[in-house]
């Protein structure tokens, strides 16, 4: 994590989509395309395999691939943090190590999602055999309660991770308590990396000193929050709050169209960077849904060219 260029001294790294044909087979060679679109941009990195690729439902071999044609594709371009969270550790700490011997800048698991863990402890006891598994590399713990179902507070995680596992450096905050939040970013004063995972909380995210961020709309949108950043930084308020409003309008018309993984996916067939539909169980777009998206789009004002780079 820590070669990852910053711009305008914040941190944008993008959850990108896994490009998949129509029968739902990963497409690999639509990677290289992808990563320079995201170099173009201005992107920091990119975080591979999370919720916004689909990570979940993909084999470990299809996520040890799609993470080798990632870093093969970003160079040194773009600082690549694997996710290689699942249910079940041995598969997880096998995607850790791949990624390590392959080059990642970092790892990074959510808590298993079946057999929960109850508390801290027992969370950590899982995570830390993850991250044992590629010792020579930060890892992160991803937390994203409404997924996972494991609402523990992330600054109880955070201590007690810091304590026992040793390459630990920060986690990915995708949860609207910004109480909780705030805890993190400030832990031993502001020693660990805390990545804002909800793009419509950018601007709040800001204010409570947060300077990092994973998102999915910054894979289309990323001068949205370069604009907010900038109006942020010379204490525009109107400005700043008009930007994050229409990252607001955009995720509210996500969610219409059956979310961000979903709809983001077929946004960026829109922009010319087909990756395809999403695997089952989420379903495919319809040919008169993806029209009204389009349409909708077009009213907010989604197609302006100022808003798709940095």
């Amino acid at each position: 994590m820590n070669n990852s260029k910053e711009v305008n001294s914040i941190e944008l790294i993008a959850a990108p989509f896994t490009p998949m044909n129509s029968k739902g087979e990963v497409k690999l060679d639509v990677i290289p395309a992808y990563a320079r679109h995201l170099i173009d941009a201005g992107i920091s990195g990119s975080f591979v395999c999370g919720t916004t690729g689909e990570g979940v439902s993909l084999t470990v071999k299809e996520r040890k691939e799609t993470l080798q044609t990632w870093i093969t594709a970003a160079g040194e371009d773009l600082s690549i943090i694997c996710h290689v969270g699942g249910n079940n550790l041995k598969e997880c700490q096998e995607l850790a190590a791949h990624a390590e011997q392959k080059g990642a800048a970092a790892t990074a698991s959510f808590a298993p999602t079946f057999f929960k863990p109850g508390n801290a402890k027992e969370l950590v006891s899982f995570l830390e055999g993850i991250a044992a598994a590629a010792p020579g590399i930060p890892f992160c713990y991803y937390h994203m309660p409404l997924m996972t179902g494991v609402n523990l507070p992330a600054s109880e995680i955070l201590e007690e991770a810091a304590e026992r596992i040793p390459n630990f450096k920060g986690l990915k905050y995708t949860n609207h308590d910004l109480y909780d939040m705030q805890k993190c970013l400030h832990y031993q004063g502001g020693k660990y990396k805390i990545f804002s995972g909800h793009d419509e909380v950018f601007l709040a995210s800001l204010s409570l000193g947060a300077r990092s961020f994973v998102g999915s709309t910054y894979n289309y949108i990323p001068g949205v929050y370069s604009r907010i950043w900038n109006a942020f930084q010379q204490g525009n308020r109107e400005e700043a709050i008009r930007w994050q409003y229409f990252s607001v309008q955009l995720v509210t018309l996500l969610i219409k169209y059956g979310g961000g993984v979903r709809a983001g996916k077929a946004i960026m067939k829109l922009i010319g960077l087909d990756c395809g539909p999403c695997r089952l169980p989420i379903r495919p777009f319809t040919d008169k849904e993806f029209l009204n998206m389009k349409e909708e789009l077009n009213e907010l004002g989604f197609f302006s060219p100022d808003i798709t780079t940095i």
